[in-house]
C-alpha cells in the first residue's frame, strides 16, 4: 500500500530538512555532503537537493575546496553564511557605554567603549551610545541596513516598549524612550531590555552557568541588582519588572554597597578582608546579610541551580562567597550552588548579543514559522 502525501506535509517534511541542514553546519562547521547526511540522518540525494536550494536561498555557500586540506581530490564543503547580517548589542550603564556587533551565529567581530558618568545628561548618554554603535560599524565595515537587531541592555526597569521606566543609578535616565531612539538610527528590530536580565542570559550561554537551565544571577557592585533564568528563558513578567526586587525597601539593597565601602572602595574592603583585616571582615559580613535576604527570597521562590555572582564585587567572590553561602544555609531549604560571573564586564553586551541571535533564530528558523525564507 502507498501512503499519499499532501502538500502541505510535503512543504514541512522540505522545510524540517532544510532547518537540520543549517542547524548542522551552524554547529559543527563547515562539512560535505557525507558528514552532512550523518548529522542530519537524511539520504545523500536528499541532502544534495537541500544544500542546492539553501544555496539559492542566500543561506548556505561552497567552500572553495583548496581550504578543505588533505590529500586528493578534497570533498566539496558547506558553510552556514553567517556573515549574511550582523547583531549589535549595547551595554548602557551608569559608567560605560559598550557595544559589541557579532555575525548571525553570535561571534563578536569588534567591541567597543565610551567612558560616561552618572552625572551626564540624556543627551550626552545617548550621544555616547551613537558613537558606540558608529565605531562597531567602521571597525567591521557594516552599514546600518546591515544590521538584522540591535539588543540594550541598560540599568533601571524596562517596560516591554524598550522605555526606562526607572532608572536610580543614572541621573536623567528614567523616561528615555531608548528603542525609538535606536531605531531611529538602525534598520533593523531594536530590543531593549534590563541590564541584569541580559547578563544573566549571558552567563546562561556561554558563561559561567552554562550547565544550568535555572539560575538566579547577582549584579553586585555600586549598584545592586538581580535577574533570574527559568528553564534556559529570562524572566521578564507581565511588564519587565521580574527581578527588580532591589526596588523593595525590606532588602535595602539600593544603598547596601554603602554598609561595605564606608569611604573606602570596595576592593580595599575587600582586599584587607583577604589579608584577615577584622574591620574588613565585619564589613563584608554586614554587607553579605543585606545581600542574603534578598538572594533567600529569590532562592525560595524559584529554587535555581546556581546563583552567579556578577558585577564590580564579582572579583572579589572568593571573599563574598563563603559568608553568603553561610548566611543563605540559614534561610534556604537547599542552597544552590555559587558561582562567579567568568564574563567579566563584557557580560551585558554578550548577552544582549546571545538575545538577538536566538530572536532571529526564532524568526528565520523555527519550524512553525513556515519555510525557510531566501534572503533578498
Amino acid at each position: 500500500m502507498t501512503l499519499a502525501v499532501s502538500g502541505g506535509d510535503l512543504q514541512r517534511l522540505r522545510r524540517l530538512n532544510a532547518l537540520a541542514v543549517v542547524s548542522a553546519l551552524r554547529g559543527a562547521g563547515p562539512l560535505p555532503l557525507t558528514r552532512l547526511a550523518e548529522h542530519t540522518e537524511l539520504a545523500r540525494a536528499t541532502i544534495k537537493e537541500v544544500v542546492r536550494d539553501l544555496i539559492s536561498m542566500g543561506w548556505v555557500a561552497e567552500m572553495d575546496p583548496s581550504t578543505g586540506g588533505g590529500k586528493g581530490r578534497p570533498a566539496r564543503r558547506y558553510r552556514f553564511r553567517a556573515e549574511n547580517g550582523r547583531v549589535l548589542g549595547l551595554d548602557i550603564g551608569a559608567h560605560k557605554v559598550l557595544a559589541a556587533i557579532s555575525d548571525l551565529d553570535g561571534d563578536v567581530r569588534h567591541v567597543s567603549r565610551e567612558p560616561i558618568t552618572p552625572g551626564h545628561s540624556r543627551q550626552e548618554r545617548l550621544a555616547a551610545v551613537d558613537r558606540a554603535v558608529d565605531a562597531c560599524l567602521a571597525a567591521t565595515g557594516t552599514s546600518p541596513a546591515d544590521v538584522w537587531i540591535t539588543t540594550a541592555g541598560s540599568t533601571g526597569y524596562v517596560d516591554n516598549e524598550g522605555n526606562i521606566v526607572v532608572s536610580r543609578a543614572i541621573h536623567d535616565w528614567s523616561g528615555v524612550p531608548l528603542a525609538g531612539h535606536l531605531t531611529a538610527r538602525l534598520a533593523g528590530e531594536v530590543l531593549v531590555d534590563n541590564d541584569s536580565r541580559l547578563a544573566a542570559l549571558a552567563e546562561c550561554r556561554r558563561g559561567a552557568a552554562r550547565d544550568a537551565r535555572n539560575i538566579v544571577y547577582l549584579h553586585i557592585g555600586r549598584r545592586a541588582g538581580a535577574a533570574i533564568i527559568l528553564d534556559g528563558v529570562p524572566l521578564r513578567g507581565s511588564t519587565g519588572a521580574a527581578g527588580e526586587i532591589g526596588l523593595h525597601p525590606l532588602f535595602h539593597l539600593a544603598d547596601s554597597s554603602d554598609l561595605l565601602t564606608a569611604g573606602n572602595s570596595g576592593q580595599a574592603v575587600f582586599d584587607a578582608a583577604r589579608r584577615g583585616d577584622a574591620a574588613a571582615l565585619n564589613a563584608v559580613l554586614r554587607y553579605v546579610k543585606v545581600l542574603a535576604l534578598a538572594t533567600a527570597a529569590m532562592t525560595l521562590t524559584v529554587d535555581p541551580q546556581v546563583i552567579v555572582i556578577g558585577g564590580g564585587f564579582s572579583r572579589s567572590a572568593d571573599v563574598l562567597m563563603p559568608p553568603l553561602r553561610a548566611e543563605l544555609e540559614t534561610m534556604c531549604l537547599r542552597t544552590p550552588e555559587l558561582r562567579a560571573s567568568t564574563l567579566g564586564d563584557e557580560c551585558v553586551a554578550i548577552g544582549a548579543v546571545c538575545l538577538g541571535v536566538e530572536h532571529l533564530n526564532q524568526r528565520f528558523f523555527n519550524p512553525e514559522n513556515g519555510p525557510v525564507a531566501p534572503l533578498l
